[in-house]
């Protein structure tokens, strides 16, 4: 068998059709609108500066209008779906080496409970605010069109398309705080998620996703980086040795939901094509999803396939007859759509999609491999993949009904295999592979305990 295939419609596991209120992912994604992208990086350019330190009481200027004005865009959504979002906006005073007055960082969420799964959490988010040249002036204007004004945008413009929807599980929609000065917006993120004890299955996080020109001229509008980590970063010294000599350091569900990314793009999303990129994020850089990883929740961060660093962290001015700053000209708004719709898609997918279940595996009389799985709420059935060890996509598959919890995979050795297991949906909606043991496993950790 060859690449995975995520489709809504095709092979489905039950014979009745999707429903009319449940559009097939390539239709979900056609409803986003260039037009509304660009109206949203527009406004967030005008806010002058999006600084986390800049202005918070000026209607017109600063991180403060910025988010407002965010608010005023999910809670006109809401109005239109009957109020199915909840807004919320957790926040945490921070003091540090690029903030070093006590400063407040506001995240504003749009959350939209699941219908049958709501304490099962899919995460869209982007960081709102900007900086230039100097990490510290919260003054001078910092447009961050494209960082990350358009992960920014493309959040918004998902929660618009997807809360005309309903879905399983619960969906977020969060723009973010304080990436620029230490990764904040993140851990306010991940502090509340751990702090209500959200079973947060992905995170996908949009970081500089609108560009399509790199510096020297070089252009790439086919294709979109996701970064996954390899191994969890909250493994245990124990988990790591059992990992290191059984394997699964390319199998963590962070790298699973790339996988998952790669395949959706592959099948649903016209023009578009992920890179799997197998580092946390670019040499020797950060971005949100790290602070989340940190928290033990699944996380990818999405970004643009070539990067143009006169745009990115630079005062807006020209040297040398050659233009620095991140304006709104240097934003591809037919790319950022495409990217937009691979998040939609993807929001959807997983939303729809039963929780990848805990898996273990066991050699079975010496060639054969039994494969176990905990039963997982709303699943219909589940497939079993396996793929060699050096390929990087997952190769052959085979369906288990719902009431099944094993299965025998005849002459398919422990030994030369990678083998992993997706609960799939009534309608045929497959979640992301689970690799067997805490490698792979996708479940949350506990609350944090109260103080």
């Amino acid at each position: 068998m060859g690449k995975r295939v995520i489709l809504m419609l095709g092979a489905m596991l039950m014979a009745a059709p999707l429903a009319a209120a449940e559009p097939a992912l390539p239709a979900l994604a056609a409803g986003v609108s260039e037009t509304e992208l660009k109206a949203n990086i527009t406004a967030l350019v005008s806010f002058g500066t999006r600084h986390s330190a800049s202005d918070t009481s000026s209607p017109t200027r600063g991180i403060g209008a910025a988010r407002r004005w965010t608010e005023s865009r999910f809670r006109a959504f809401s109005a239109a779906c009957g109020n199915c979002l909840t807004l919320i906006k957790p926040s945490e005073t921070v003091t540090g080496p690029r903030l070093p007055t006590p400063t407040e960082i506001v995240d504003v969420l749009a959350i939209q409970p699941g219908t049958t799964d709501p304490d099962r959490f899919i995460i869209m988010s982007a960081h709102i605010d900007s900086r230039n040249g100097d990490p510290l002036d919260a003054k001078g204007d910092a447009p961050g069109a494209n960082d990350d004004g358009s992960g920014t945008a493309a959040v918004i413009e998902a929660a618009r398309v997807l809360s005309q929807h309903k879905f399983p599980a619960t969906i977020v929609y969060a723009v973010l705080s304080g990436e620029e000065q230490g990764l904040n917006g993140g851990k306010v993120l991940a502090d509340y998620a751990r702090a209500h004890g959200w079973n947060v299955e992905a995170v996908l996080n949009n970081d500089i996703v609108g560009n399509s020109t790199g510096i020297g001229g070089m252009k790439d509008s086919g294709h979109v980086r996701v970064f996954s980590e390899g191994t969890k970063a909250v493994e245990t010294p124990e988990q790591a040795n059992r990992r290191r000599y059984n394997g699964g350091e390319n199998d963590s569900p962070s790298r699973n939901l790339a996988r998952f990314l790669d395949s959706l793009a592959d099948h649903n999303i016209s023009g578009l094509d992920v890179k799997m990129i197998y580092r946390t994020d670019r040499f020797g850089r950060g971005g949100d999803q790290t602070r989340l990883l940190e928290a033990g929740y699944p996380a990818v961060r999405i970004t643009e396939s070539v990067e143009h660093y006169d745009r990115q962290h630079q005062n807006v001015r020209v040297e040398n007859g050659k233009r620095y700053g991140d304006l709104i000209e240097g934003v591809d708004f037919q790319y950022l759509a495409k990217v937009t719709r691979l998040n939609v898609a993807g929001l959807a997918a997983l939303a729809r999609a039963p929780m990848p279940p805990a898996v273990t595996i066991q050699r079975d009389d010496g060639s054969s491999t039994k494969v176990s799985w905990t039963a997982v709420k709303n699943a219909a059935g589940y497939r079993i993949w396996w793929r060699d060890t050096t390929a990087p996509q997952w190769q052959n598959s085979r369906m288990a009904p719902a009431d099944a919890t094993s299965i025998v995979l005849e002459h398919v050795s422990i030994d030369d295999w990678l083998i992993g297991v997706a609960a799939v949906a009534a309608d045929g909606s497959e979640g992301p592979i689970a690799y067997p043991g805490d490698a792979g496993n996708y479940v949350s950790p506990a609350p944090a305990p109260n103080p």
